[in-house]
């Protein structure tokens, strides 16, 4: 079953969930994974974030668009292209808390954007039971979100719920997917913050071969990878028992 969920405050149990947040934590996670970090370590809050500051890790987050306080780095994907440090400890507003929700209970929990559209498909294509979980925006859904959530749900195969059918509804109705990024409210606070450029770039597609992954969960802590491209997700397969002492 291809299900969607158009909040990241509204995940069910699912054998793999898919989070998505195209502006632009996913996007930005998937891109320090594949240009070299060996972990993304994604924090539910500011605060969490902060905390986990300590050498070999660079810190990066925003809120509400702007780049935190004090942080390294704010939420721009092209910001992590050349890594600095073997982590990137990352906090935003929408897509780092449903990330931790959905890491606690699901079996298997995978990150996408338009950036590695194709390899996320790859890794589901043998996979049953597949919740789309769209971040939103502030409490609200995302056009962007669900843009990608119908994307995904019309390229794979099996049974879909009314919530998909609405998600390839949405897709279907833009010409591109920049299109459907610049109609975003996400859009409107990035133009207020000079931040335009990841606009464009976020809506770049199926440039990265590769799909970052929960591999742990400590707390309200999920750590990330890049998934095995030879082997498709499967129920199960996640680790939560790795000892607060591996990352705090």
């Amino acid at each position: 079953m291809i299900d969607v969920t158009f909040l990241g405050t509204d995940v069910r149990p699912a054998g793999t969930a898919v989070i998505i947040d195209v502006l632009r934590a996913t996007s930005t996670i998937t891109l320090a994974l594949a240009s070299g970090y060996e972990r993304v370590l994604v924090a539910d809050s500011i605060e969490e974030a902060e905390q986990l500051r300590a050498p070999g890790r660079v810190l990066a987050g925003e809120v509400g668009c702007a780049r935190a306080p004090g942080f390294d780095l704010g939420n721009s994907p092209e910001e992590t292209l050349e890594p600095r440090a073997p982590e990137l400890v990352l906090a935003t507003t929408n897509g780092a808390p449903a990330i931790v929700a959905s890491a606690a209970i699901a079996d298997e929990v995978l990150v996408a954007s338009l950036l590695n559209l194709d390899a996320v498909l790859a890794q589901l294509a043998a996979v049953d039971d597949v919740l789309l979980v769209c971040a939103g925006t502030d409490g609200r859904p995302s056009i962007e979100d669900v843009y990608l959530a119908g994307r995904l749900s019309a390229a794979l195969e099996g049974p879909r719920t009314d919530a998909a059918q609405i998600a390839e509804a949405v897709a279907a109705s833009y010409a591109s997917a920049v299109d459907a990024l610049e109609a975003s409210a996400g859009a409107v606070g990035l133009r207020r913050e000079g931040l335009e450029s990841d606009i464009a770039f976020c809506a770049q597609e199926s440039i990265i071969d590769a799909v970052p992954r929960v591999i742990e969960t400590i707390d309200t802590l999920a750590v990330l990878t890049l998934a095995d491209a030879s082997a498709p997700a499967s129920a199960g397969t996640s680790s939560r028992t790795a000892p607060p002492s591996s990352y705090r």
